[in-house]
């Protein structure tokens, strides 16, 4: 069990997953585990650590929150070639301040519908609570930093297309939050390259309310009236 889905394309480089195996086969192999799964694993997966989760712990839903980084570049030559993997290409020049204006319109709970992939039986209310937009002052690459409670299918790639078609002028910055009274997916958001976004890391509660937030997070929440 892993903390969040990740389409394919997309990176992880503090993804999270538990699983229950024999507690003599776990210590008979737990000094060299992290070694013994460099020596199986494909090059572009990698274990850092492996220790004993607190019997309530569960990877997807005991998590407090998740946060993501999308990379993405406007620049006419393209991104640094021994970034190409985790930075995404624009054809068009995005204004940033703008989108971050767009971006703040997303914050809070809402029901996300019109960015997600629905699928059957589960809800698409989320409460993003961080979606900045900054351009780094290094290379020009722009990133956007995007956290919630949980996100649904594509949503932060679609957010992203969002802030896009706002940054590059297709847009006004009003129109990503105006799409929010939605029920139903957007055909006018753009999935944004699967290459620029990375799942960066989870957190947890203390070990002892990882029991109550699992069950809270398997609760169906529906969005605040307005």
């Amino acid at each position: 069990m892993v903390a969040g889905r990740t389409d394919a394309g997309v990176h992880a480089s503090g993804q999270v997953a538990h699983v229950d195996v024999p507690v003599p086969a776990y210590e008979a192999r737990a000094q060299k585990l992290v070694r013994r799964f460099a020596g199986v694993l494909p090059p572009d997966v990698r274990v850092r650590a492996v220790r004993v989760a607190p019997a309530d712990f569960d990877a997807r839903f005991s998590a407090l929150r998740r946060h993501y980084r999308y990379r993405i570049t406007d620049a006419d030559w393209g991104a640094d070639p021994l970034h190409r993997h985790g930075i995404a290409r624009w054809p068009r020049a995005l204004d940033v301040p703008l989108m971050a204006e767009a971006a703040a319109g997303l914050l809070g709970l809402h029901d996300f519908a019109a960015y997600c992939r629905r699928r059957e039986g589960a809800t698409t209310v989320r409460e993003l609570q961080r979606l900045e937009v900054v351009r780094t002052t290094q290379d020009g690459t722009i990133e956007i930093a995007a956290s919630a409670d949980a996100f649904c299918h594509s949503m932060v790639r679609s957010l992203v297309g969002a802030l896009l078609a706002v940054g590059d002028g297709r847009h006004e910055a009003p129109w990503p939050g105006s799409l929010l009274t939605r029920r139903e997916r957007a055909g006018a958001v753009v999935v944004a390259p699967a290459a620029g976004l990375t799942l960066l890391c989870v957190d947890y509660p203390d070990d002892a309310e990882l029991a109550a937030r699992a069950i809270l997070t398997r609760r169906v929440r529906e969005a605040p009236q307005t």
